[in-house]
């Protein structure tokens, strides 16, 4: 490609359209692009271009992609699926938090990766560079401050405003009525919306909102444990029942309170989202929201494969639901 894009003064990029029926490219100059290519002896039909076409490359914007098996699940399916379709995923590392020295690496301008799928960025003016860049993008989550209408790709979220709502309605119909939530509201448009589908679900049963049981403000991701630590020593007294945004904030609440045990009024319960058992440790975490990582990992190599062959389609907004968990599944089940 880079041989025949020499020899007409274009960019490889352009090659690339042409054999792979990209739009973009006048009928005239797709016309010499094939005729070069035969004259060069590359003299195969255009229909074995497109379906012998060299593999394409995806870039994987991410931070931190080991702080979680959540992630590395993801990750790891959507790797195997891009593979199957003869697409290369290539990591592309970003800082968690933009600073002044931040350069967009090079990869992601020179025509390398022909899409890309950004995953576990939450600061907003990387996700706002991230946004401006020009190639097929699937963004899988996004801070609450971002505006989806300006959104230049597609979004996939996991839908967290009913997931929560059914469960703190589940805990509300065990006659509980002190309850408090856990989780930096600010950092991730999905925290957001499982905050909203808790508060809905307390004004549905006539709960007043205790903003003095609730910690949603910002959450250092380093100091997780201390922090949350810090809020549940604070309280006089602790609720009967803690909605968490995530297992992994849970997780750190059910420390504190093997820790304290003192503290904890009898039958407390603690729950959690996205079905996490990294923390065995600490014990299970009921009732949850169940995210199949593999097949969320598959959906999104779907959508990125979609973005690349239709890339002046509208763009959309995915939501996946997970499963509403509200005792241990049974070995059977």
């Amino acid at each position: 490609m880079q041989d025949i894009a020499d020899a007409l003064g274009i960019s490889r990029i352009t090659v690339w359209k042409v054999f792979n029926d990209h739009p973009g490219v006048s009928a005239a100059l797709r016309k010499s692009v094939l005729d070069k290519a035969k004259e060069m002896g590359y003299s195969r039909g255009h229909a074995d271009y497109r379906e012998e076409s060299v593999g394409r490359n995806v870039s994987l914007i991410v931070s931190r992609p080991d702080s979680s098996t959540f992630w590395t699940g993801i990750i790891h399916r959507l790797a195997q699926d891009l593979a199957l379709r003869n697409v290369n995923l290539m990591y592309t590392y970003m800082p968690s938090v933009y600073s002044d020295k931040f350069r967009m690496p090079s990869v992601l301008a020179n025509h390398t990766v022909q899409g890309a799928v950004v995953l576990n960025i939450y600061d907003e003016k990387l996700l706002r560079l991230i946004n401006e860049l020009n190639m097929p993008k699937v963004f899988v989550d996004v801070v609450p401050q971002m505006d989806l209408f300006g959104l230049n790709g597609d979004l996939i979220l996991l839908e967290g405003y009913h997931a929560v709502y059914q469960i703190t309605k589940s805990i509300l119909e065990k006659g509980v009525r002190r309850i408090g939530f856990i989780g930096d509201i600010q950092y991730a448009k999905t925290n957001r919306d499982r905050y909203d589908g808790f508060c809905k679900c307390l004004e549905d049963y006539g709960i007043p909102l205790d903003a003095g049981l609730c910690l949603t403000g910002n959450l250092g991701i380093f100091s997780y444990r201390q922090e949350i630590n810090c809020f549940l020593d604070a309280l006089p007294k602790l609720p009967e029942a803690f909605v968490c945004v995530s297992d992994y904030i849970a997780h750190f609440v059910q420390a504190y309170l093997l820790e304290h045990a003192h503290r904890a009024p009898q039958g407390m319960i603690v729950s959690g989202f996205d079905g996490d058992s990294e923390h065995p440790k600490e014990g299970d975490v009921f009732p949850t929201a169940l995210v199949r990582t593999d097949l969320l990992g598959g959906r999104i190599a779907m959508q990125i494969q979609y973005r690349m062959e239709h890339p002046n389609a509208p763009y959309e907004l995915v939501q996946i639901n997970p499963a509403i968990l509200t005792s241990r599944p049974s070995v059977k089940g």
